[in-house]
């Protein structure tokens, strides 16, 4: 049953949605602001806003057409004090939540000129990010938040849906040019579509992981070193997210003499510590890690880096074999790095570093430090998906 009804916003949700009750039930309402008094249809739990009576002052209009619509972005229309403070506000709550009682810094952007990577989804007449609460595609003409490099990335995903049927494209902005990845349930041609790479000059076109098309392979520079880019590959979504999260790393590295970068992709950070320390890296990605070995072979000026494939989730590092480090950094993915972490509070290991992308896991990994005798220092909000409601967060243990 749908109902409409006048609501006061009391604060934001950790996806960015304003948070109100209404017949004693918890009511999320997108596109609103903490203070806001506002009227919304309602169904469920959902809450769709249908005016504003009373606005707040930390309002502002949303720069792209597509927002309201477009999943993409769930914060456009928050100035950017209170959007900081949104951000460091996550990590605050996640923390006392985990029962961490932290220092939490102010939020750093590092948005720089735009996303460098995005997935769009596309058919041959639409091609964007979904729209909101829905898996229909909100069909796009270009993306603001996205780097100028990627400026044709919609209309290149509705040329290829037009060959490939329906699919997800992978663009990364590289440079060598735009390195395209399709995945599609089924290829219907394949007929095409060099045509279509070759009139935006694309480096590199694969579908469902296989290059199809590879006319100049595609490098990133980290650091010092130039790496060989695996189809499908992670980079942070900004060049200069992983320039700030790198930065912070080595700094609170210091003159540790054995270092260990667990999680480590293709050695973001491992490429730019081996310029002064020994590093040991390993991620579950073998891809990444061939592809930071190629790198390490080819760079001039950086001490060892032993780079092992190892699944940290199953087969993380033993209290025993991290006893060789006086430091290790962790950057796991979203799921954290609790048995990771576990072994790291049971080992000998005097400093970890943590960077993460979800403040639950965050938390949860730093309470299992601390519960091995660590002191967390200052955390550090680092924002690089501009106007959505993702943090990065980054803190240094010791003991």
């Amino acid at each position: 049953m749908v109902e409409t009804a006048r609501l006061e916003i009391t604060a934001l949700g950790q996806r960015g949605e304003g948070i109100a009750r209404h017949k004693d039930q918890v009511i999320y309402v997108p596109f609103t602001l903490a203070n806001e008094t506002i009227t919304a249809t309602i169904e469920g739990q959902r809450g769709t806003l249908v005016a504003i009576e009373k606005s707040s002052p930390d309002r502002i209009d949303p720069f792209c057409p597509h927002f309201g619509t477009c999943g993409g972005c769930q914060l456009q229309h928050m100035d950017t004090n209170a959007y900081k403070a949104f951000k460091r506000e996550r990590l605050v709550h996640a923390l006392a939540r985990a029962g961490v009682d932290a220092e939490v810094g102010e939020t750093l952007l590092a948005h720089g000129k735009g996303r460098r990577r995005a997935t769009l989804h596309a058919t041959g007449k639409a091609a964007g990010f979904t729209q909101l609460r829905s898996h229909a595609i909100a069909d796009l003409d270009h993306c603001p938040i996205l780097v100028p490099g990627l400026k044709d990335a919609p209309e290149i995903a509705r040329q290829l849906a037009k060959r490939a049927g329906p699919c997800d494209v992978g663009f990364t902005d590289t440079p060598m040019g735009l390195d395209v990845s399709v995945k599609a349930k089924r290829v219907q041609s394949e007929t095409g579509l060099a045509e279509i790479a070759n009139r935006y000059g694309l480096a590199r076109l694969a579908i469902n992981g296989e290059v199809l098309l590879n006319f100049r392979t595609p490098y990133v520079p980290m650091g010092p070193a130039q790496v060989p880019l695996p189809v499908g590959s992670f980079l942070q979504a900004t060049w200069e997210a992983e320039e700030v999260l790198a930065a912070l790393v080595l700094e609170a590295v210091g003159k540790a003499k054995a270092v260990a970068d667990l999680f480590c992709g293709m050695g973001p950070f491992a490429l730019r510590l081996a310029q002064h320390h020994k590093v040991y890296a390993a991620d579950s990605d073998r891809d990444a890690i061939t592809a930071l070995q190629s790198a390490t072979r080819t760079t001039s000026g950086i001490k060892a880096i032993t780079a092992e494939r190892r699944d940290l989730f199953r087969d993380p590092l033993t209290q025993y074999e991290l006893d060789r480090f006086d430091c290790v950094v962790i950057d796991p993915p979203r799921a954290g790095a609790k048995a990771q972490a576990e072994a790291l509070a049971q080992s000998k290991v005097s400093r970890v570093i943590s960077v993460s992308c979800d403040p639950q896991s965050f938390a949860r990994d730093a309470a299992i430090l601390i519960s091995g005798g660590f002191t967390m220092g200052q955390v550090t909000p680092v924002d690089q998906f501009a106007h959505s409601a993702h943090v990065e967060a980054l803190a240094c243990f010791d003991r």
